[in-house]
């Protein structure tokens, strides 16, 4: 049995009613799931609590089946996230069940509000895309026995929650190496929020090729980018500054390579002719840019469509084949890489 807040004290979390009770998160949980091995005094005490919050017990479905997920994204101003929506759509829409979206721009205040939302319509899982969820939100998850899954993660998710991701760091190597057999050997990152595990993995594939050639890595040629174009343009323009640029440049997102080729075409500089250009995403746009883009392909749909099935299995009570699964990614050459130019 799972639980759910409701009424007008229904904001404060499984965490707080531990507090307030003088009992483990954990002892909450028992007490909610009916188990018996609870004090009939402390039972008592948190069951007064869990009324008085507005706590009560999800009445059993007439069918096991789940009807509602919450698919939660840090942001989705971006066709990074459409992908992976699309994708989930597709399998909840087959399955027969709704879905909730929502952005909660990495603000704890968002997401609270997001948390007392989804108590209030009873959602049977939830999806975590690129977000590091609140420790005490985490629990109270757990103590409505809402099951949940994460894409993408921000940190390293808990040990107990599936995670599917993509293979960033061969992608990161595939595409470095793509640029070093083209005879490059001063090649630019601009790097993902470093606050994330898949920025990370591809800068370090980034390294990995670099260090497989013997090529020693210049943190010079490494600048912050936050995937988003007008980072990819700020950061080529630092590159394009150094007193000896690079003759590549590895964007850590599509989105970023295509803002690093506006850079280019603002000092009159073109694509590859001048400079190389690899993206990492294959969003679909990027094979009508000019020119079309080489990237590293992840499969942003297919990673949607298995981390809705992975919840509908856990809502079953079933337990994915394994907690930690990566997608693999792919180089795909188009025009917008070639052999470096001779400079004077």
């Amino acid at each position: 049995m799972a639980a759910h807040g409701a009424g007008a004290e229904g904001r404060v979390t499984i965490t707080e009613i531990a507090r307030r009770a003088g009992v483990s998160v954990p002892t909450v949980s028992r007490v909610v799931n009916g188990r018996s091995d609870v004090s009939p005094r402390t039972r008592a005490r948190v069951e007064d609590l869990l009324r008085r919050h507005g706590y009560r017990k999800r009445p059993t479905a007439p069918s096991s089946r789940a009807a509602l997920l919450d698919l939660v994204f840090d942001d989705l101003d971006s066709p990074w996230a459409v992908e992976i929506l699309r994708g989930a759509e597709e399998v909840a829409h087959g399955a027969g069940v709704g879905t909730v979206v929502s952005a909660i721009h990495g603000r704890s205040g968002d997401a609270r509000e997001w948390m007392r939302n989804l108590r209030a319509r009873a959602s049977d899982g939830v999806i975590l895309v690129t977000s590091a969820l609140e420790p005490a939100l985490h629990e109270e998850l757990q103590i409505l026995g809402v099951p949940l899954v994460v894409v993408d993660p921000a940190g390293s998710p808990a040990l107990d929650v599936p995670a599917i991701g993509a293979a960033n760091w061969s992608g990161g190597l595939a595409a470095t190496e793509h640029l070093l057999a083209l005879g490059h050997r001063r090649i630019g990152l601009i790097a993902g929020p470093p606050r994330l595990l898949c920025s990370r993995a591809r800068l370090d594939g980034y390294r990995a090729a670099l260090e497989g050639r013997g090529i020693a890595v210049d943190a010079s040629l490494i600048v912050p980018g936050d995937f988003r174009p007008e980072s990819g343009l700020a950061g080529c323009n630092a590159l394009l500054d150094l007193p000896e640029p690079p003759t590549a440049v590895f964007a850590a997102s599509d989105q970023m390579a295509l803002g690093a080729i506006e850079a280019l075409r603002r000092r009159g500089l073109r694509v590859p002719e001048d400079m190389s250009v690899v993206g990492f995403d294959d969003l679909p746009e990027v094979r009508w840019s000019a020119p079309p883009l080489t990237t590293v392909r992840q499969p942003l749909a297919d990673m949607g469509k298995l981390a809705v099935r992975t919840v509908l299995r856990l809502t079953r009570d079933e337990q994915p084949d394994s907690p930690r699964v990566e997608l693999g990614t792919d180089l795909v050459v188009r025009a917008s890489t070639a052999v470096p130019a001779k400079r004077d």
